[in-house]
C-alpha cells in the first residue's frame, strides 16, 4: 500500500530536509503525539557533550572507567568488559565526564539508537568519541524517565527519522539537542523511574549471582588467588614451533602454561560433539523470516536482538537440521570476538553463520559449567593465546578442539551451573521490566 505525507514548504525549510523518509506518516504522527503534551527540546534541559578515545587507542589495566557502546547492555553500563583510562586522561577531559543519572546515546553507525542510563555504582568515568553524553540539568525531569522515554518508540522514533537517508549514521550535538522530551507531571514521572530502579536491582542479583559462579569456580581449581608471573623470555624447541603452526612471542609466553599447569584439564573436542555454521551470503538476508545468529548476535548474556538478519523459510528448511541450535546447546563465536559462550535456554527458528560453532556436552558434563569455563580466565587465556597475532580475530576449529577445559565432580558443576542459571533469571527479569517501562511510558503518553 502506498503512503504519502503532505507537507507545507515552510516545514521543509525548518527541517532542512527533502528526502521522503523523513516526513513518514508514522514519524508525523509519533511526533504529533509527543507535541500534544508540554514538552522541551533536550537542548534546553541537558547538556550534550561528546568524548575522545585515548591516543593509540590504548588503555589502562585500572584507572577510571572508560564507556564505549559495547557497553550499553539493556539500558544500564555493562561493567564486565571494561577498559580503563588514566586520571590524567579523564581530567584533560573533564566535559565528557559520566556520573550516576547521566545518559549515554551511541551516535555512530550500527548501534545508533542504543543508550544507556549510568547507574548509581558507577561514580565516575569518561567516554569515547562515538558517544553523547546527555546530562539532564532541569529540576523538573528526572533523567531515568527521559532515559526509558528515549528508549520507547516515541524516543528511538526521533532517532531514526534523523539518521535515516544519511551514508554513514551519525548523530551531532545539534541534532541531538532538536529532540523533544514530554514533560510529565513530576508523578508520572516518578513511576517510569520506579522500574529503572528495579531493573538496576535485578541487574545486580544477576552480577552477584555470575560474580559467585566464577569465585567458585576458581577457587575448586586452585585458582582464587592466582598471579601468572611473566617472565621476560621464553625458550621454545623447533617441535613445538612446528607444531604449533606460528613462531611469535605473544603465542609462547609463559604465563598460558603456567595457569594451565595449576588445573587438571581435558580436551574440548572430548567433552563436546562440534558443528560449525554456514554462510548463505548477504544476498540472502532479509528484514524478517527465520533467524540468522550472526557473531553479532551472540552474547555470554544471549542472542541480541540489535540489527538482526533474517532468512526465507526455504533456505531455513533446508539448513535448520544441520545448523538451528538446540536448547542447552553452547553457542561459541570463533570469529571476531571469539570465545563468546552462551548455554542456549529457550527454543530459537533459526540458524548459526559460520563465525558460530554449536557444541553439544556430553551427558555428565553441564552445559552452564563448560560455559563458564570457556568465558572465565582459564577459557579467555587460551583465546588470547591462539587468537592473537592477526588483525582480525580468527580462531580456528582445530584450536577450539584443543582448548584445555578443567572438569570437577558433577556435584560442583551442578552447583556453579545453578548459580549462572539465578545469574540468567534475574537478567531476564530485568529485560521483562525495561519492556514493562517502555510499554507504560508510551501509555502515558497516548493517554
Amino acid at each position: 500500500m502506498i503512503t504519502y505525507s503532505i507537507i507545507k514548504k515552510s516545514q521543509l525549510g525548518g527541517a532542512l530536509r527533502l528526502d521522503a523518509e523523513y516526513y513518514q506518516p508514522e514519524y508525523l504522527s509519533l511526533f504529533s503525539i509527543i507535541k500534544s503534551h508540554k514538552s522541551k527540546l533536550l537542548s534546553e534541559v541537558a547538556e550534550i557533550a561528546y568524548g575522545t578515545t585515548p591516543e593509540g587507542g590504548i588503555f589502562e589495566q585500572s584507572g577510571v572507567p572508560f564507556f564505549r557502546s559495547q557497553n550499553f547492555s539493556n539500558i544500564l553500563v555493562d561493567t564486565s568488559d571494561m577498559v580503563f583510562c588514566s586520571e590524567k586522561f579523564h581530567k584533560q577531559n573533564n566535559k565528557s565526564t559520566v556520573r550516576p543519572g547521566d545518559l549515554l546515546f551511541a551516535a555512530v553507525g550500527a548501534t545508533i539508537g542504543e543508550l544507556a542510563i549510568v547507574q548509581d555504582d558507577i561514580k565516575k568515568g569518561n567516554i569515547n568519541q562515538n558517544i553523547a553524553r546527555v546530562r539532564i540539568i532541569d529540576g523538573k525531569l528526572d533523567p531515568y524517565f527521559v532515559g526509558l522515554f528515549f528508549a520507547s518508540r516515541f524516543g528511538q522514533s526521533q532517532i531514526q527519522r534523523l539518521v535515516t537517508g544519511n551514508a554513514q549514521p551519525y548523530l551531532n550535538s545539534e541534532q541531538i539537542g532538536q529532540f523533544i522530551v514530554p514533560a510529565l507531571d513530576v508523578k508520572k514521572q516518578r513511576e517510569i523511574t520506579e522500574y529503572f530502579l528495579r531493573i538496576q536491582k535485578q541487574t545486580e542479583i544477576s552480577r552477584k549471582f555470575y560474580t559467585e559462579a566464577e569465585s567458585l569456580l576458581l577457587e575448586e581449581l586452585g585458582l582464587k588467588d592466582f598471579e601468572g608471573k611473566e617472565n621476560l623470555f621464553s625458550i621454545v624447541n623447533l617441535s613445538n614451533l612446528e607444531k604449533a603452526g606460528r613462531m611469535d612471542a605473544e603465542y609462547f609466553q609463559s604465563k598460558f602454561n603456567n595457569l594451565l599447569a595449576k588445573v587438571k584439564t581435558e580436551k574440548l573436542g572430548d567433552l563436546v560433539s562440534m558443528k560449525k555454521g554456514f554462510e548463505p551470503g548477504a544476498d540472502a538476508y532479509q528484514e524478517s523470516g527465520k533467524l540468522f545468529i550472526r557473531v553479532s548476535s551472540v552474547s555470554k548474556e544471549g542472542i541480541i536482538g540489535k540489527d538482526q538478519k533474517y532468512l526465507n523459510d526455504e533456505l531455513y528448511q533446508k539448513l535448520k537440521k544441520d545448523f538451528e541450535p538446540k536448547v542447552g546447546e553452547i553457542l561459541l563465536t570463533k570469529d571476531a570476538t571469539p570465545g563468546v559462550a552462551y548455554v542456549l535456554k529457550e527454543s530459537v527458528e533459526g540458524v548459526i553463520c559460520g563465525g558460530i560453532l554449536k557444541l553439544k556436552p556430553k551427558e555428565d558434563i553441564e552445559p552452564e559449567f563448560l560455559a563458564l569455563c570457556i568465558s572465565s580466565v582459564i577459557g579467555k587465556s587460551q583465546v588470547k593465546r591462539d587468537a592473537g597475532g592477526s588483525v582480525i580475530a580468527h580462531w580456528k576449529p582445530e584450536q577450539i578442539k584443543n582448548l584445555q577445559m578443567p572438569i570437577l565432580p558433577k556435584a560442583t558443576q551442578q552447583k556453579i551451573a545453578d548459580l549462572v542459571r539465578k545469574s540468567h533469571e534475574a537478567r531476564k527479569k530485568a529485560k521483562e521490566l525495561l519492556e514493562e517501562a517502555k510499554q507504560k511510558v508510551e501509555e502515558l503518553i497516548e493517554k
